[in-house]
C-alpha cells in the first residue's frame, strides 16, 4: 500500500492538503495547543533573545511527523518579527542552492530546513561555517586559477526538523543552541485541535464525536484534522451533517481506521510479522522486502506510533510485536469472521 492512500498517513498528500493545513496552523505561541513544556521554554528564548536585540539561536526540532514543527517554526519567524525562509534537505543538492539562500537572508531571518538529516554531506560543510560564524568559504576556479572566497553573512537564526535526530552528524548537531523533542498529543490536546478547526470551517461537532475522532488520531494533529475532514464528508451524506460519536465511528470504520487508530497497512505490518516471522525479531530490511515497502516508510510513517502503543519493540536483533498486539490481531480476526 503507497503512503499517499493512507488516511492516517503524518504528511499532506496533495497540493491542496497542504494549503489547507496551513490555513490551519496557529499564528502565535499562545493559539498553540499542547506541547506545554515546549511552548514555555520557547516564549523564554524567544523573549531572551528580543530584550538582547539578537537573532534567536540555532534551533533543531526532533519527533515524528506530523506534530507541528513546521507550525513551529513559522511561528518563532512571527514571534521575532522576521521574514520565513523554507527548504529540505533533499532539495539542497548543490552548494550554489544553499549559498543562495543563505546570502539573500536580512538580520535576524528565520532559516527553516525540513528532513535536515538529509542533507548531502558535502552541501553540510557548508553549513558549519554558516552557523557559527555566520560566514561561507567557497572555492571558483579550478586548478591553479582556484581561489578561495569568504563572504560575510548576515546574522540569521537555522530552526531544523528532523524525524530521526540520530542520523545527524555530530558536528551539525553541536551547532545548535536549543534542542527540542515533540512528542505525541494527548487526546484532550487532540479534541481541542478538533473543536478548533471545527469551528473554523464552520463545522457542527458534539463533543462526543471531537473525542472520537481525537481517540483515532494517534496522537498526531494533522491527522486528527484530516480525519474530521472525512467525517464531515460522511456526516453530510450519510448523516444530518452533525458529527456525533457514532457518526465518527462509523465514517472511520469505512476509512478502515479502528478504534486504536490503526488502518490497514499497520494490521498488516503486524500481521506480517506475526505469521511470517513468527512474532519477530525481523530486521527492518527484511520487513521491508516482505512488506514491499520502503524501509523509510515503516521506520518514520509507521513504526513510531505502534512503538508508541506498546505494540512494536525495537531490539537488536530485530522488529518484535509485542503479547498485546497478538491479542489485538487475534480479536481483529475474530471480528472479520464474525462480520
Amino acid at each position: 500500500m503507497e503512503e499517499r492512500e493512507r488516511i492516517v498517513s503524518y504528511k499532506p498528500i496533495s497540493d491542496e492538503e497542504k494549503k489547507f493545513d496551513l490555513n490551519l496552523r496557529p499564528k502565535r505561541l499562545k493559539e498553540l495547543i499542547g506541547q506545554a513544556n515546549l511552548v514555555e521554554k520557547l516564549e523564554i528564548s524567544i523573549l531572551a533573545a528580543k530584550k538582547r536585540k539578537e537573532p534567536l539561536e540555532h534551533v533543531l526540532f526532533h519527533g515524528p511527523p506530523g506534530l507541528g514543527k513546521t507550525t513551529i517554526a513559522h511561528i518563532i519567524a512571527r514571534e521575532m518579527g522576521t521574514n520565513f525562509y523554507s527548504t529540505s534537505g533533499p532539495a539542497l543538492e548543490r552548494a550554489g542552492d544553499l549559498i543562495g539562500i543563505l546570502t539573500n537572508l536580512e538580520y535576524g531571518d528565520v532559516l527553516f530546513i525540513d528532513e535536515i538529516h538529509r542533507i548531502p554531506k558535502i552541501i553540510e560543510e557548508y553549513i558549519y561555517p554558516a552557523m557559527e560564524d555566520f560566514r561561507i568559504d567557497f572555492i571558483v576556479d579550478k586548478g591553479p586559477f582556484a581561489k578561495a572566497i569568504k563572504m560575510t553573512l548576515k546574522p540569521f537564526t537555522l530552526i531544523g526538523a528532523t524525524t530521526r535526530a540520530g542520523s545527524l552528524s555530530a558536528p551539525l548537531r553541536g551547532r545548535f543552541g536549543i534542542f527540542h523533542h515533540l512528542d505525541f498529543y494527548g487526546v484532550d490536546d487532540l479534541e481541542k485541535i478538533v473543536r478548533r478547526t471545527a469551528n473554523i470551517l464552520e463545522i457542527k461537532i458534539e463533543e462526543n464525536g471531537a473525542r472520537e475522532i481525537a481517540r483515532r488520531a494517534r496522537g498526531t494533529p494533522r491527522i486528527a484534522n484530516r480525519l474530521l475532514r472525512r467525517v464531515r464528508d460522511y456526516a453530510e451524506v450519510r448523516a444530518d451533517g452533525i458529527i456525533s460519536d457514532s457518526v465518527a465511528d462509523e465514517a472511520l470504520k469505512m476509512e478502515g481506521v479502528d478504534e486504536k487508530g490503526l488502518d490497514e497497512f499497520d494490521r498488516k505490518l503486524i500481521s506480517t510479522i506475526i505469521t511470517f516471522y513468527n512474532g519477530g525479531p525481523v530486521g527492518v530490511e527484511a520487513l521491508s522486502a516482505t512488506l514491499n515497502e520502503e524501509v523509510d516508510t515503516i521506520v518514520d510513517m509507521v513504526e513510531p506510533y505502534l512503538l508508541k502503543i506498546g505494540f512494536l519493540q525495537r531490539t537488536r536483533a530485530g522488529r518484535v510485536v509485542s503479547e498485546q498486539a497478538k491479542e489485538y490481531w487475534r480479536r481483529w480476526r475474530e471480528n472479520l469472521r464474525d462480520g
